[in-house]
């Protein structure tokens, strides 16, 4: 009799775990819009700043957030800094894995007819992947520049078809490429934001390009029918021999594009992106560039946090195969702070779900932990899912169920 009063209440319960509304508040379990870093950053002050550039701007890396800005939107001739997504797109096919370094490129006729800032490739002669990059990164090599568009892409247009892809993804809206080195052409422009939107992906997704580009002078072996020559190469970015924790990044300059630079530098682990378009000399961008981010280490610090001091409790679910999923942060957190403000005074809450409904994803929100300035809210990041979870079925909660019974029964 005992054992058909416990099968009753077995089955009982089953039930009400099958329809638990009036038992527990449905959570709706919801994902980021896309991965990476979750921000939330000051507003940036008024720059009391006056440039004869007609147009620049100045961002913090971690965050994005623009400090400064001149005609950040208008559409210009880029010159050679376009190849910061040329270099940007070969960086990420290394970390795909579909070059490496030691990869040898063969120079096509193409490539080696380019004009402008070259190293004076010649037709089939063979360097490296990294040979490459240096050519690029430190003298803007127009003829290096198509060989690794050819090598990546299998032609140049192709290439170039990917650079626009990527300025899409990127939100680089005053952007369009048409060729992969800069040269003058129709209908090729981009804009102070957009150059610098791509130098924030490229240096902090990336930051092995520094490597590259704040080599002062280097030198490389050409080797082709007529036997092997020494060419040596100079930073074109003046900025690397002289500024305090400069990181890169590039130059350009044309006739009509006059004089540009996107300048990148890291101190007090912040990093400051100032890029100068339309220079009228070259003196002028550097000193302009330089000024550009004094400012910026000047008036800002930056307050990060990986939450590596923090446990996760997992969180309850409801109608799973099993009863709890683990967590972890989707994102490190950024806050820019204004001169004045100290990152000693960030504090952080943890909020975690009482219960979520299966089927759980791998990245479902679980949690969320909100960040204050004093007692003034300045951001959060989700707590997302590490598991995923299967909904329950009648099967899985009666088996459940009668491990619980006769496991939990008290031995005699």
């Amino acid at each position: 009799m005992k054992r058909i009063v416990a099968v009753f209440l077995i089955c009982s319960v089953v039930l009400i775990l099958l329809f638990p509304n009036t038992l527990y508040a449905k959570v709706n379990n919801t994902k980021p819009d896309k991965e990476g870093d979750a921000v939330m950053v000051t507003a940036p002050a008024d720059a009391r700043l006056e440039l004869s550039t007609p147009s620049a701007v100045l961002i913090e890396g971690s965050t994005g957030t623009v400090i400064f800005e001149k005609n950040k939107d208008e559409r210009l001739k880029p010159a050679s800094i376009t190849k910061i997504m040329t270099l940007l797109l070969i960086f990420e096919a290394l970390d795909a894995n579909q070059i490496k370094l030691t990869d040898e490129v063969s120079v096509s006729e193409h490539a080696a007819s380019m004009g402008g800032s070259q190293v004076y490739l010649e037709p089939f002669e063979v360097q490296t992947v990294e040979t490459m990059i240096k050519c690029i990164s430190i003298a803007s090599a127009n003829d290096a520049s198509v060989a690794m568009a050819e090598f990546i892409a299998g032609s140049e247009e192709e290439f170039v078809a990917r650079m626009n892809a990527k300025a899409k993804e990127l939100g680089m809206n005053n952007t369009n490429f048409v060729n992969c080195c800069g040269l003058d052409t129709d209908n090729h422009y981009s804009s102070a934001y957009d150059v610098a939107l791509m130098s924030r992906e490229l240096i902090t997704k990336h930051p092995e390009i520094s490597n590259y580009a704040t080599i002062w002078m280097d030198t490389i072996i050409h080797t082709t029918k007529k036997g092997q020559s020494e060419f040596g190469l100079t930073n074109t970015n003046k900025l690397v021999k002289f500024y305090q924790g400069i990181t890169g990044l590039k130059t350009g300059s044309t006739s009509l594009a006059k004089f540009c630079v996107s300048a990148s530098a890291r101190r007090n682990n912040m990093d400051l992106i100032a890029v100068i378009m339309a220079a009228p000399d070259t003196k002028t961008r550097f000193m302009e560039a330089s000024k550009l981010l004094n400012y910026g280490f000047a008036n800002y610090s930056i307050y990060t946090d990986d939450n590596s001091d923090i446990t996760l409790e997992p969180v309850r679910v409801v109608k799973g195969v099993t009863e709890k999923v683990e967590g972890k942060t989707g994102s490190n957190f950024s806050y820019l702070c204004v001169k004045g403000k100290t990152p000693e005074k960030i504090r952080k809450e943890v909020v975690l779900m009482d219960a979520v409904e299966a089927p759980v994803q791998i990245g479902d929100k679980i949690g969320e932990i909100t960040y204050y300035y004093e007692n003034e809210k300045i951001g959060s990041i989700e707590i997302l899912s590490t598991e995923k979870i299967e909904k329950a079925g009648f099967k899985d909660y009666f088996l459940q169920l009668l491990v619980k019974y006769f496991m939990g029964k008290p031995q005699p």
